[in-house]
């Protein structure tokens, strides 16, 4: 009997023990970032049959446990997933939006001074100063095109340098988790006998590994995991890990992609598999926000150089000769897969032919076996090349499309009208003799008109430059008042009329007479003229080449007029205009990301609070469970101590 009640002391003192023990290791782990608190569990140890009953012998441990919620500990991961990536996107397009919102800084001022200039050379075409200062201020507009789309770009390489290093770390965190699956599994005994503190271990690891790219984890044999990623590629199983690694996109090799390592190959992930963490984040970033951003700023680039272009070469420069290019344009960005099949022989030429129809996304052109398939990537709507092969190129959202040769299943190319649109715009004319003011036309009356016709100063248009259209001598038009009617119109040359009320008639090359109602319009051959007024019988007008024009300001009215006129988004947005709908865009995008991120942050300091208030330790708690094991210990002590005095007292009835 006194043995007995010694070993039920001993047990006693024992379990009071490791009570303690595990209290301490709750104290001292308390600020261990993933430390889950431990609790002992104790069972009545198995009992003797004495014959007039069964006497217990004590307690014993049964297992030290773990308070872990995997519940939770599932919406931690996810909640601290979306924040991280929300972070990275933030800390992205805050830069971009920063330096958008600068009013020294942005384009917005350069425009303005650009278009001022155009406005002063417009008020004096003449002036040497007013031409010299206009292309002074075209040098700053490129410029500045050029610096903002610079930015962008270092932000751009600046993804790719943090894309390495996450890929980097992610591969990290997949090694170790393999390695404590190995631990873990050898120093398993059973489900109530486990190593709690690498456990712990492993779940700190998958929720920083979430704070990357967004991690699915299942449970594997043997107490291991199976951790999996984007679309189900597996990134642990059991003791072996995977590995991601970056590679150059096969169609930019500026632009580097997140693959997936399978022996010596590496295959690209989509990037909307990633979702997730700050590899998510910045994968997003770049698609979502950067590109749009890139190509934006670009298209207006490109829509302005095009549009003054255009109207440039309609003028005529102080040399008399016809008005060139003003801007340099370049032409879209196109890369060719590297590994589109070697037998292939085709070859892709993109161009810009209405700036109005532009949009801000890149085109994917891929052959199908069949046909060619123009992707627009910005919302998935495809154009098939028909016919093909080609005879003419083919206009997509105002981009010509060549492509010629033989084509292989699987080619790939990827178009991009407007990614370098700002970084290489440049100024074509450095000559201020060249700044094409006037119009290449004059009209004109003799005096001994008796009418009140008066036919307008006359403006021409792209057809004009046709060759054989050019004017090389005075046309002359004379009013019949029987037929009321004008000849004289050149006779290889149709004649468009437009009455005020809009209505347009044509009339044939050679039609002698052409009727006239007061307040017509003419067209032939590129010019375009309108009368007012009723000429009287034999009234003349001419329209000649405009010699020696040098004070003449039309066509330089017409490109300062070019600042306010809808040009872009189909004609329904200016230049400015444009590029403000970007920089709205940039503001109300920086805005979402930063709400949707404290939103994000709140919910995963409510899911961490949570988990804690289960798994964390309280260090209250622990230090009134010390006492209470404490007075266990001494209480069973005691029970050791009386069991020592009757044991002592049977030998003295011996004696």
């Amino acid at each position: 009997m006194t043995s007995n009640l010694l070993s039920i002391g001993k047990s006693g003192l024992l379990a009071a023990q490791v009570g303690l023990s595990t209290t301490g290791h709750n104290i001292t782990n308390a600020n261990v970032d993933g430390y889950n608190r431990q609790v002992v569990l104790q069972q009545t140890a198995q009992f003797n049959n004495a014959g007039y009953g069964f006497v217990g012998n004590g307690t014993e441990v049964s297992q030290v446990k773990r308070q872990y919620d995997g519940f939770m500990a599932a919406q931690v991961n996810a909640a601290q997933s979306t924040t991280s990536s929300l972070d990275a996107y933030y800390t992205q397009i805050t830069q971009i939006d920063n330096m958008l919102a600068d009013p020294t800084a942005g384009l917005s001022p350069a425009m303005a001074d650009f278009f001022k200039g155009v406005q002063d050379f417009s008020s004096n075409p003449s002036s040497v100063s007013s031409r010299q200062a206009l292309l002074s201020s075209a040098n700053s507009l490129t410029a500045r095109f050029q610096g903002l789309s610079a930015r962008l770009t270092e932000i751009g390489d600046g993804v790719n340098s943090q894309i390495t290093s996450n890929v980097k770390v992610i591969n990290s965190y997949a090694k170790q988790i393999a390695d404590l699956n190995t631990s873990i599994t050898n120093l398993t005994v059973n489900e109530s006998n486990q190593p709690n503190d690498l456990l712990d271990q492993r779940d700190q690891l998958i929720t920083e590994l979430n704070k990357y790219v967004k991690a699915t984890v299942q449970p594997g044999a043997g107490n291991s995991i199976t951790v999996s990623i984007g679309s189900g590629q597996p990134l642990v199983v059991g003791n072996k890990n995977f590995e991601l690694a970056v590679t150059p996109s096969p169609t930019d090799p500026n632009r580097l992609d997140v693959g997936y390592v399978t022996g010596t190959s590496v295959t690209k992930l989509s990037e909307s598999s990633l979702s997730g963490g700050a590899l998510g984040g910045l994968l997003e970033f770049r698609s979502g926000s950067l590109d749009r951003i890139q190509n934006s700023l670009g298209k207006v680039a490109i829509a302005l150089a095009s549009s003054f272009n255009e109207q440039h070469k309609l003028g005529q420069d102080l040399n008399g000769d016809m008005g060139g290019d003003f801007f340099k344009l370049p032409d879209p960005v196109i890369g060719a897969d590297y590994r589109n099949n070697a037998t292939s022989t085709t070859a892709l030429s993109a161009k810009v032919s209405d700036p109005t129809k532009l949009t801000a996304s890149d085109y994917a052109v891929k052959y199908d076996g069949t046909n060619y398939v123009v992707t627009r990537q910005s919302d998935g709507a495809k154009t098939t090349i028909n016919p093909y092969p080609q005879t003419v190129p083919q206009t997509i959202d105002g981009v010509d499309f060549s492509i010629s040769g033989t084509a292989a299943e699987g080619d790939n190319f990827m178009v991009r009208p407007t990614a370098h649109g700002a970084a290489d715009l440049a100024v074509a004319i450095t000559d201020r003799n060249k700044l094409a003011a006037g119009a290449p036309i004059a009209t004109g009356a003799p005096v001994s008109n008796t009418g009140s016709g008066k036919l307008g100063a006359g403006s021409v248009d792209k057809a004009y430059l046709t060759p054989g259209n050019a004017l090389t001598g005075t046309v002359t038009l004379t009013y019949d008042k029987a037929t009321t009617s004008l000849t004289g119109f050149p006779a290889g040359q149709a004649v468009t009329v437009k009455g005020l009320n809009g209505a347009t008639t044509t009339y044939p090359a050679g039609t002698a007479n052409i009727p006239y109602t007061e307040g017509d319009s003419f067209s032939f051959g590129g010019i375009n003229v309108n009368m007012t007024g009723v000429p009287a019988q034999g009234d003349k007008f001419t329209i000649a080449p405009n010699t020696g024009g040098v004070g003449d300001n039309r066509n330089a009215s017409l490109l300062a007029g070019l600042q306010t006129k809808n040009i872009l988004d189909g004609g329904k947005a200016t230049f400015q205009g444009s590029y403000a709908e970007t920089v709205s865009y940039v503001g109300n995008k920086t805005r979402e990301v930063q709400v949707s991120g404290l939103a994000s942050m709140a919910l995963l300091q409510q899911t961490s609070t949570q988990q804690q208030a289960v798994s964390g330790v309280n260090l209250d708690e622990e230090a009134a469970n010390l006492l209470r094991y404490q007075q266990a210990y001494q209480a069973c002590g005691k029970v050791m101590q009386i069991a020592s005095t009757l044991f002592d007292v049977v030998i003295g009835l011996g004696r």
